[in-house]
Order: C-alpha cells, then sequence, then structure tokens
C-alpha cells in the first residue's frame, strides 16, 4: 500500500489506462489494450527471457477498484486486486494492491527470484515507489548518485545514494 498525494478519481484513472503500467513497472516492457475487459502483456522474466499472458478484468468499480486475472493457459498465472480510497486528513488516495502469483519453478523458482530480486512482491513494492512518482511528479525521479537508475531492468535493488565510484563513472560515461 502507498498514499499518493492526488485525488482518487484521478489515480484510479491513471492505473486504470493499463498501458501506463510500463511507465513504473519495470519488469512489465508492454501492456496492449484488447478491449474493456482484455489485455495482452509482456514482462520481462528470469534469465533475461520474456513472457506474455492475456489478462482479464474481473471487476471494475471506477474510483473504488480494479480487479483482474489471467486467461486460462496463462505462462503466467495469477491474478489481483487494485484498492483505491481517500486517504484520512485530505491527504490524497491510498492505493492498496493484492497479488496471487504461481511463480514458475514453484518453491524453488520463487526463492531464486526473491535471492535475485525478482521475487513479485519486492518488484510490487518499487512499483508503487514508482508510481507515486509519477503521479505527484510526472515522472520517476532519479538522484544524481544514481544517474542511470535500473538501466536495463536486471540491476539489483539501488543503494542508498553514495558518490559514484571510479568504476561507476566510466561505465556512465561509456553508456
Amino acid at each position: 500500500a502507498i498514499t499518493v498525494r492526488r485525488p482518487r478519481a484521478e489515480v484510479y484513472a491513471f492505473w486504470r489506462d493499463l498501458e501506463n503500467l510500463p511507465g513504473f513497472m519495470t519488469h512489465v516492457r508492454s501492456v496492449r489494450v484488447v478491449d474493456e475487459r482484455r489485455s495482452l502483456w509482456v514482462a520481462g522474466g528470469p534469465a533475461g527471457r520474456t513472457v506474455a499472458w492475456e489478462a482479464h478484468v474481473v471487476e471494475d468499480r471506477p474510483g473504488e477498484l480494479v480487479s483482474w486475472r489471467s486467461a486460462g493457459g496463462a505462462a503466467v498465472r495469477g491474478g489481483g486486486l487494485v484498492r483505491f480510497a481517500d486517504a484520512p486528513g485530505g491527504r490524497g488516495t491510498e492505493v492498496r494492491v493484492e497479488l496471487r502469483y504461481d511463480p514458475p519453478g514453484g518453491t524453488v523458482g520463487a526463492a531464486f527470484a526473491w535471492l535475485f530480486g525478482e521475487h513479485p512482491e519486492q518488484q510490487l513494492r518499487d512499483d508503487l515507489r514508482r508510481f507515486k512518482q509519477v503521479m505527484e511528479t510526472g515522472e520517476v525521479v532519479r538522484s544524481d548518485g544514481a544517474p542511470g537508475g535500473k538501466r536495463a531492468r536486471a540491476e539489483f535493488p539501488q543503494h542508498p545514494a553514495r558518490p559514484l565510484s571510479d568504476r561507476e563513472i566510466a561505465e556512465e560515461v561509456r553508456v
């Protein structure tokens, strides 16, 4: 969950436009809306592979919630729910995400993904922070200490801001 300092209708509308999601969900490469209920997703997977699936909106209550599930036979099986509520004290909108996910490879696959920062719970926390930034500032903010951000969507989670090492500076110059 995260609190976004924007009106609930605006936060819901941005999220409900599924083609906005790759702008802050680093593992999601693309979302193409097929119709009001169906969308096609492509995401980065383990070992640099991509996975694709069709998702269906199960319930949509404007300004309040959106729930979805993957279509039968999808490469990625799961679903979820996003709730939007007014934050206490007029501070904006609380966004709560519940995610259900069957990891490829079962328990071993989930442990491997967690170890390498690819577990859905880790990704979701990072995605929600970026969503807040996009809604409140219009972009994902990068610090001077990490100008490249998560470059190729393959880096480990970012560390606290610190000066770049000589090696990191050399790498940035080459990019």
